[in-house]
């Protein structure tokens, strides 16, 4: 089989897919002053590229998987061009119009407006949308001070990225809008998935990366039981489908292993105890397939 060529995006999205690759079982290297990382895999090529540009070279059949933002797949107007394989959920974000604090909105989109911002293609959408009156102007990374309520200020509407709207808060600008929520993805070309041997590989890749995402969320309890508060245990058990039971040695009860949710912990574990559940060891899993 010709080799998966795989692009991993600089920042905050390598640190991520690095981590998830790694529970899954597939090293990478990185040497210094290269962008070819090497890997334990021999079915697998990656390439490092800036994230902004990992979309549009899966469009374009340069590479066959990517993980990209899905902000930059609309930003680059590629959408319909490469393949969605699965929402990794990492780094969530909403796309957002911010403005400062002490302007009114509706008030500033009746003046000629200048936007800063990243995104110069969703920004003129939305724009275009809002009949807005104005230009667009790239800041090329931070981009909050651009924007202030003075008639110095560079631009009057801020588009940007946020999380937690602390960054903007701590500018004093406000959100008025939001353009489209955005989360880490990986994408394939459509040429890939034309492939067969490639087309097969893909789904593979998915279903190691769910199992460890699946992992993440829960953990493995073990725990015995008495014959006698057997049943009323089980029953207050929650588990993925049933819990495994198996006796223990010279028939004094039973032992128990369910796996659960890792939100359900701090207060299934008191509820065991009061069920008559003894010896509770709860551990972490590396995979999950359900």
């Amino acid at each position: 089989m010709e080799k998966l060529k795989i692009l991993l995006a600089k920042g905050r999205i390598y640190e991520s897919v690095y981590e998830l690759l790694n529970d899954v079982g597939i090293s990478i290297h990185l040497p210094e002053r290269t962008y070819f990382p090497t890997t334990n895999q021999k079915d697998l090529a990656f390439q490092v590229v800036k994230p902004q540009i990992t979309s549009a070279l899966l469009a374009q059949n340069k590479a066959d998987v990517g993980f990209s933002g899905k902000d930059w797949v609309y930003e680059n107007g590629v959408e319909d061009s490469v393949v969605e394989i699965m929402d990794l959920g990492f780094d969530p974000v909403r796309i957002v119009a911010a403005i400062p604090e002490t302007v009114n909105y509706d008030e500033l989109l009746k003046k000629p407006l200048t936007i800063a911002t990243e995104y110069q293609s969703l920004s003129k959408k939305w724009a275009d949308a809002k009949k807005i009156n104005g230009s667009i102007f790239r800041t090329w990374g931070t981009s909050e001070g651009f924007v202030q309520d003075n008639k110095d200020a560079l631009a009057q509407i801020l588009i940007d990225n946020t999380s937690t709207g602390s960054s903007l808060k701590a500018n004093r600008l406000k959100i008025v809008d939001t353009l489209m929520e955005s989360s880490t993805r990986m994408y394939a070309s459509k040429q890939a998935m034309e492939d067969p041997e490639k087309k097969q590989k893909i789904p593979e890749l998915k279903m190691l990366f769910e199992a460890v995402l699946n992992a993440r969320t829960r953990v493995m309890l073990e725990m015995n039981v008495s014959e006698e508060n057997f049943e009323a245990l089980v029953e207050g058990l929650p588990s993925m489908r049933s819990p495994t039971v198996s006796p223990l040695f010279g028939g004094n009860g039973y032992a128990i292993k369910t796996a659960v949710t890792k939100s359900e912990v701090p207060t299934l574990l008191p509820k065991l105890q009061s069920l008559g559940a003894t010896d509770i060891v709860e551990y972490e899993l590396r995979k999950v397939m359900l």
